[in-house]
């Protein structure tokens, strides 16, 4: 001002007039200014005070806001006793907790960011906020009355909180899921009783899918009662079930087993009648004892024994792909391997997703694709190629990311499996004798029957109370597969089994 303007003033006014431009509530009462140098530098002061009051509030004001009105995460330690606490928040640990809901069972998912705790606890879901390694974190999740505890981060993350969960608790059930094969033994040394690989596992599964694109095979079975079993059959075009009815199949003359349901065209049919029509890709869930399933096992195997066996091409040799040879291989079907990289067991090195690489590996003549690269974007792109180059192979993807699925069906696979899922399912099968069936169009869980909850209910009740199908119903110890969902009284003792 003394300068520009020739009006000298004393600090106190210039701090005056700086503080009123600032904070918008003026801007100074020694307007105007006649000098251009002069009002660039108010105008330059406007800006400036706009700019700081803007990031003011994106700073102070917007967190104030959001922490008055998002609901604050708990701090008092949880009272459920006989529950499981999942330690970190992952796609696999996400579908575990969904088998848990359709089990009923309670958890506590222990989760060190934030933002993430707050979004499950306004999910509803009971959540610890703080880091699973520390044992105060892991006492407020009540690890000491829990029944197992479920781990889910990097392998040397994992053996520290199981050293804490050990320290609290050293008889509860601890599960690890590992990534690095030769970093298991360690998370074992640390306390883990249970060390679970989900992509060898499913590199198995997704061999039991090629099995069944070339050869009638029994799967997935499981134990209901000490007299009861289920199992699933999938149907081949070489099938002798094929293109014949269940009148036809004799299944229960024969084998001594029942047909309680089928899927046509990725339609569930409940006791389907003598006069369905089984088809290719048809798959029956089958009800019997241990020794009529396992009749029925070989009469396939001899079967297929007399056929030609089958060739298989494998496209990634990761942990999953490994894990699908070696099962393969045990069936003695002829398995090609490819992989980018040239390594024991590798057969043809090359791109998948190239397809002269595809031809060199025989893919015209292979009656399966297994495709488990090392990414879900490389593998829809293989299975597009795939599919074009072989209309008639069977493609079995693995997918890592769930919400890849349906772009891999489009691309042309037969089958998807999604990590997540079994993931889920394998943590659940470990931890639970009420483990489902991991189906090839769904799961069948059971349900007992207590007088609080479904005795004295229909079974068309039971079905909307428990979100599944009921298909058999066990009632001292006899199988009933015949009854009216509407009429039938359930009774205390009774179990359901039905489809999730």
């Amino acid at each position: 001002m003394a300068r520009w303007e020739n009006r000298p003033q004393s600090m106190i006014q210039s701090l005056e007039v700086v503080f009123q431009s600032f904070t918008t509530t003026g801007y100074g009462q020694d307007a105007p200014w006649e000098t251009p140098q002069m009002n660039i530098l108010v105008i330059g002061m406007q800006l400036a005070g706009v700019g700081l009051i803007l990031a003011a509030i994106n700073a102070v004001v917007v967190p104030w806001l959001r922490s008055a009105f998002q609901p604050s995460l708990p701090t008092d330690p949880v009272t459920l006793e006989d529950h499981v606490v999942i330690c970190g928040v992952t796609p696999r640990t996400e579908s575990f907790a969904s088998e848990m809901d359709t089990r009923g069972k309670e958890y506590v998912i222990v989760e060190s960011d934030f933002e993430i705790a707050t979004e499950l606890y306004e999910a509803g879901q009971t959540v610890v906020h703080g880091d699973p390694e520390v044992v105060t974190t892991l006492e407020q999740a009540s690890v000491d009355k829990a029944a197992a505890v479920v781990v889910d981060a990097s392998d040397d993350v994992n053996a520290s909180i199981i050293l804490s969960v050990r320290e609290i608790n050293s008889e509860v059930t601890t599960i690890a899921v590992t990534e690095d094969r030769e970093l298991r033994e360690y998370q074992r040394i640390a306390g883990a009783d249970e060390l679970l690989s989900p992509r060898q596992l499913l590199g198995e599964s997704l061999a039991v899918r090629a099995k069944t694109a070339t050869m009638s095979i029994v799967e997935n079975r499981m134990e209901i009662t000490d007299d009861l079993e289920l199992a699933e059959i999938s149907v081949t075009e070489e099938s002798p079930f094929c293109n014949t009815t269940l009148a036809d199949c004799r299944f229960h003359k024969r084998y001594g087993v029942t047909v309680v349901g089928a899927w046509d065209k990725n339609e569930f049919i409940r006791l389907p009648g003598s006069d369905f029509k089984v088809e290719e890709t048809t798959h029956l869930l089958i009800a019997g004892t241990s020794d009529s399933i396992n009749d029925l096992q070989a009469g396939l195997r001899s079967t297929n024994h007399r056929r030609i066996p089958q060739r298989v091409l494998i496209a990634g040799y990761g942990e999953s792909g490994a894990a699908a040879k070696k099962a393969l291989s045990e069936e003695d079907m002829a398995v090609t391997v490819l992989d980018t990289e040239d390594k024991s067991g590798v057969d043809i090195v090359g791109d998948a997703r190239q397809p002269d690489v595809l031809q060199e590996a025989g893919i015209e003549d292979v009656s399966a694709v297994i495709v488990t690269v090392s990414n879900d974007t490389t593998a829809i792109f293989t299975t597009l190629i795939a599919s074009d180059m072989n209309p008639d192979a069977e493609i079995i993807v693995r997918a890592i990311e769930e919400e890849n699925t349906t772009k891999l069906y489009r691309a042309g696979a037969a089958t998807v499996e999604a990590l997540a899922t079994i993931s889920g399912q394998m943590i659940a099968t470990t931890i639970f004798d009420d483990s489902p069936l991991t189906s090839f169009k769904a799961q069948i869980l059971t349900a007992s029957v207590t007088s609080d909850y479904l005795s004295g209910k229909t079974v068309a009740e039971a079905e909307r109370k428990t979100d599944m199908n009921p298909l058999i119903i066990i009632r001292n110890g006899n199988a009933i597969f015949e009854f009216d969902p509407d009429s039938f009284i359930l009774e205390t003792g009774d179990m359901i089994v039905g489809k999730g």
